[in-house]
């Protein structure tokens, strides 16, 4: 970084943070209270699925669309637009009465998530310098966890109490401060900007042009794999574990805090570690190590205690991935492109997590969840094998890795 940014980085991080905690919160909260969505909207539980699918699409549509207009008019009006977008469509699942409806306000919420996909990232790459990326997105990220933590078991809480309704009007309430907190104090970046006219066919081009690079089509893949070796996991876990133990919404809750503690503690280490001794070796042990736990999930968890272990595994070695990734991949490409890279790699990812959606219901009604978590299990052997062989490493500076005022 060549010069001296504006605002406050501890700011610019927290209102960050809590853009992820919300966005995250209102994404996570599908998969434990399917069981509320489906007594509530009379829905059968095959297709339960499809709801974590239509936000998944949209997403990756619009994240395509937005990826040169962040390039273009910079992240800061990206993550206005996207903030206030989603704080209105998250209040008007306050308002459906049917599944249909449900999954039209879930589409309409991805829209506003492709908007703001990919913008937290990129703008943590124009503002922080790489060397400080890592330590960044693993105080950033960990509004995911705290999602787990706070989010996810008051939603569940809420959901049981009031409908599943409640919850995403509280997640639009937390997303319409955060859009406040972007407007008044976090800046736009000393970077260049594209000067390319945005059009659909330009836009088409660029993408192209990103996909020639074999670095770019790795990751790109890797964050297909990544994506849909979660969905396939997690999405249909809590539905297992209620049918199988007779377990309530509060136990679930439950086990989503105690991931979330296993993210929160996980992230900025890992991140920052990955900030001196590369980010591929941290990846990949992720990996190895997930592959296991998923599976061996359905064979050790005999009792419901056991699945805390497991999901406290599961989140230390996912929080572990997370940044280093999100680090490795904004330094493969110039500040005027990052944007459109970044949300072509969400975009793509939630192209693996729509997918694993839909398939992890039939899967699980026909096979039982140990097909789910075996699927999962081959998914992310394949993420370490692509990260492994074809993504490179950018050289580190260990010496300007610790956190600064930029």
């Amino acid at each position: 970084m060549t010069k001296k940014q504006d605002g406050n980085p501890y700011l610019i991080i927290f209102a960050l943070w809590l853009l992820v905690f919300a966005a995250s919160s209102q994404v996570m909260i599908i998969s434990p209270i399917l069981p509320r969505i489906s007594e509530q909207l009379g829905t059968p539980f095959e297709i339960l699925g499809n709801l974590v699918t239509v936000y998944a699409v949209m997403v990756g549509l619009f994240a395509i669309i937005m990826g040169p207009l962040s390039d273009k008019i910079g992240r800061r009006k990206i993550l206005l637009i996207g903030t206030g977008g989603i704080s209105f469509f998250l209040f008007l699942h306050g308002l459906v009465d049917s599944f249909v409806g449900l999954l039209i306000v879930r589409a309409l919420a991805g829209m506003a998530g492709g908007v703001l996909s990919g913008a937290a990232v990129a703008y943590v790459g124009d503002y922080f310098p790489y060397e400080k990326r890592g330590w960044a997105n693993g105080w950033i990220m960990s509004g995911i966890a705290m999602g787990q933590i706070l989010g996810i078991p008051i939603g569940t809480l809420l959901a049981d109490f009031f409908g599943f309704r409640i919850p995403f009007v509280l997640f639009g309430c937390i997303m319409a401060l955060t859009f406040i907190l972007i407007l008044f104090k976090v800046p736009q970046p000393n970077v260049e900007l594209s000067k390319d006219r945005v059009t659909f066919k330009g836009s088409i081009s660029k993408y192209y042009e990103l996909l020639k690079r074999s670095e770019v089509r790795a990751v790109a893949f890797a964050y297909v794999v990544m994506f849909l070796s979660i969905s396939v996991y997690v999405v249909y876990l809590p539905t297992w574990l209620e049918n199988s133990f007779g377990v309530d919404g509060k136990a679930i809750a439950t086990l989503f805090f105690v991931g979330g503690v296993a993210n929160v503690i996980t992230g900025p280490i890992a991140g920052k570690i990955s900030d001196r001794i590369g980010r591929k070796k941290i990846i990949i042990i992720s990996c190895l190590g997930l592959s296991v736990v998923m599976g061996i999930t359905t064979y050790v968890v005999s009792e419901f205690w056991v699945a805390y272990l497991i999901f406290f595994a599961a989140m230390v070695l996912i929080a572990m991935r997370i940044s280093p990734f999100q680090a490795l991949s904004t330094q493969l490409i110039k500040s005027d492109n990052r944007g459109s890279l970044m949300s072509l790699l969400v975009a793509i990812g939630q192209v693996g997590y729509g997918v694993g959606g839909s398939i992890a219901g039939p899967f699980y009604v026909q096979q039982g969840y140990v097909s789910n978590t075996l699927m999962g299990t081959a998914m992310i052997l394949l993420m370490a094998y692509v990260v492994w062989k074809y993504v490179p490493e950018p050289e580190l500076n260990p010496e300007k890795a610790e956190p600064a005022n930029a």
